[in-house]
């Protein structure tokens, strides 16, 4: 059931109306009785499932990771032009 609070009363139980938003409720906003807002839930993401170790031993380390990807001699092309 969608609850329906005019401004003021909104305002003075922001909290209560918050917890049923939370809940999964909606809430009406209305100005002198005529609705003009609705605050609703945001829709719920799920949660990561990976299980942390899940894809251990699945990748192969074919270089030595300390040694630059390039040789030295290939340095000096790299360097801009002055």
């Amino acid at each position: 059931m969608m609850k329906t609070a005019n401004i003021a009363e909104f305002k003075n139980q922001f909290s209560q109306f918050m917890a049923l938003v939370e809940n999964g409720e909606e809430v009406v906003v209305c100005k002198r009785n005529v609705p003009f807002a609705r605050v609703s839930p945001l829709p719920q993401f799920r949660k990561n499932q990976t299980k942390l170790g899940c894809d251990l031993n699945s990748v192969t380390i074919k270089t030595d990771l300390t040694e630059p990807a390039i040789p030295d001699t290939d340095w000096d092309m790299l360097k801009a032009e002055k």
